[in-house]
This record gives C-alpha cells, structure tokens and sequence, in this order.
C-alpha cells in the first residue's frame, strides 16, 4: 500500500483532501506545518492562518478518518525563505507572493523530505490544481483545476518534475461547493469554515506597518518624481508603495496619480497618470519550466501578471537558462517586480517566473 503525507492546515480544503486519499486506500498521515510564532510576528493573540484552533480542526478531521496526526516545526525556513524574502522584496521595490514560496520552499520541499522519512510516496495537499502524466514525454504536466473561480495553478508553477511525480491533488478535478457538500455529508467540523484570504503572517494587510515592526529600522523617507524625474513631494518610505497604486500618496494634483514604479536605488517612487501605467513586454528571473527543460523558439501563450487577473495573449522567448522576456499582444496595466509571470497553454501550464523588468516604449 502506498503512503501519503497529508498537509493539513484546518481548513475544509485540505480536509477532504484527506479524506479522498484515504478512501483511494493510500497509507494516510496527517501533518500540519507550524511556520511561525505569534511572537516572531508581533502579535499577542493566534492568528487566522495555522493557529491553535486550526490545529484542533485538523487533528479532529485526521480523528475522524482514523489517521495519525503530527505537527511538524518549520519555523526556521519559513522564516528565512518566505518572510526573509518577503520583507527583502519590498525593500528593494518589488511587491512580492508569499503564497509561491511558501509552496516553493515549505509544502513541496521540506514537507516532501519528511514524507520521504515517513517512508509515505506522496504528499497530498488540498490545492485546485491537477497532475497529470504526459506519455509522449514522459513528463508529469501540471495543468489548472476545474474550477476555474478556485484555480491555484498560478501560485504552483514552481513545481519540478521530482515535485510532480511526488504529489497528488484529489481536489483538482472538482468544485469547491461540491468539496464543501463532502465535508458536510462526512459532518467535519470546519465544513462550513470560511476560507483564509490574506497572508498569514501580517494582520489586517498593513504589509509596512509589519516589516517596520518586524525589522526594528526605520523607514526611510525619499522623493516623489513625476516621469521626467521632477521632484513632487516627500515618500513616507519605499514599503508603502506598490505600481498602480492611487490612494495614500498625499500629492496634489489636477488629475489622479498613480504609482508607475519604484527604485530602491536612489529612493524614489514614480508616479504619473493610469495610462503611464501601461507596458507590452516583461523580463522574467528565476525561471521553471514544465512541459520541457528549455524553450527553443518563441512561444505563442496565455500568461498572467498576478494571481487574479484574467490570462492575455502574449509570445515568450527565452533568453537564458534563467530568463525569459513575454511581450503581450496589448499593453497590460500595472505590471509589477517582484510578482510572477505565469504562462499557460490551454489548461497546462508552461512555466513562469519572478517579474524583474518591465520595457516601456
């Protein structure tokens, strides 16, 4: 029989997750990952995401499908992979997704190393997403889920071959109101839990008030320029901005303003109208591929500048081993460092990367 290590998180997602492993036969082990303290953060009570209570909602499932249940320590790497790179990225005037390292460094990494000394085959996890074998290749294709409201392929494509062939995703061919319909038929405790929407570790989305807090240092102050480098006023600190962003600038102006970049060189924020918010092309860094190892020619694709945002035509080339350049089919808005570019042909996704530069005409 093969073995699964469950990743648990107290919600009804990864919930029935486990429960659809464990009715496909496989050797079941619940996990949960503790990935900080709420002292790390700065915060006195539990937070919304692997908090005491989530813990308790997990283990009560993993009770009720008759599964061991664990929770294993990874403070450590959480802190210096995902906040450490968290904090790292808007500093140097990037808007970073936590959400992709976590998965990068902590489920599908660590997580997997400990179900290889379980002795389990598989992680299993409750994304919407689906794995599925492509036999002309002999590659494992990482594809979205069904659902196209719930799809999480984006924040996924970091995932290797070794990653793919090592994990299941029992949700990725389903809804999430029929995942909810098992958890209730099944009486879980958290079927009716409402779904976590902001980082984990940072309350109530005030990104600079919790890298001051976390780092001690202070923040320091720079210039506004319009798009000819004309000064406009004083910044309150490059953490407190981020590209199309509008409110909170304290700038006068006859027309709105908007943030068009931000350079951690010489500490400046560029602001300018909606339409200076518009570019066609991107680099990309840190890429992954996973139909192939490499792009030979240019591509014809879907692609995606952020989790929410509808796909758009694009062609990508790849220039290195490490980069590739995507340029849209129209100009998108706000394209912004630090956050990913994901590309898609049909339901399979491609690959992507960490945005490093936007090419304005």
């Amino acid at each position: 029989m093969s073995g699964a290590l469950i990743a648990m998180s107290g919600g009804v997602d990864s919930s029935v997750a486990a429960l659809l492993a464990v009715e496909q036969g496989l050797d079941c082990m619940g996990s949960m990952m503790k990935l900080f303290s709420n002292e790390d953060i700065g915060e006195s009570r539990e937070n919304s995401c692997c908090s005491l209570a989530d813990a308790e909602d997990a283990r009560a499932v993993a009770y009720k499908l008759g599964i061991p249940f664990y929770v294993f320590n990874y403070t450590d790497t959480f802190k210096k992979q995902v906040i450490g790179r968290f904090i790292e990225a808007y500093q140097n005037g990037e808007t970073p997704n936590p959400c992709i390292d976590c998965n990068r460094y902590l489920k599908f990494d660590r997580l997997l190393h400990r179900a290889r000394e379980l002795d389990k085959e598989y992680v299993v996890t409750g994304h919407y997403a689906r794995i599925e074998p492509d036999v002309g290749s002999g590659r494992y294709l990482l594809k979205k889920g069904v659902d196209s409201s719930k799809d999480q392929s984006y924040v996924l494509y970091t995932m290797t071959q070794e990653q793919l062939k090592a994990t299941l995703f029992p949700l990725g061919g389903r809804t999430k109101s029929q995942v909810r319909e098992i958890a209730l038929k099944h009486g879980f405790v958290n079927a009716t839990k409402h779904d976590s929407q902001d980082i984990c570790f940072v309350q109530n989305s005030d990104y600079a008030d919790f890298i001051r807090q976390y780092t001690g240092k202070p923040i320091l102050e720079g210039r506004f320029v319009d798009m000819q480098g004309k000064e406009l006023g004083t910044h309150k600190g490059l953490i407190h901005y981020t590209v199309g962003q509008r409110k909170g600038l304290g700038l006068p102006a006859a027309a709105p303003l908007y943030v068009c970049s931000v350079c951690a060189e010489d500490n400046t924020v560029t602001v300018g109208s909606s339409e200076q918010l518009y570019a066609k092309t991107l680099i990309a860094r840190d890429i992954n591929l996973i139909p192939f190892d490499t792009l030979h020619a240019p591509l014809q694709v879907r692609a995606k500048i952020r989790y929410k945002q509808p796909e758009q035509s694009a062609t990508v080339w790849q220039l290195d081993s490490n980069t590739i350049r995507v340029e849209f089919d129209r100009p998108q808005r706000a394209i912004t460092k630090g956050q990913a570019v994901v590309i898609y042909s049909d339901d399979i996704v491609i690959g992507g990367g960490t945005i490093n530069k936007i090419i304005t005409e």
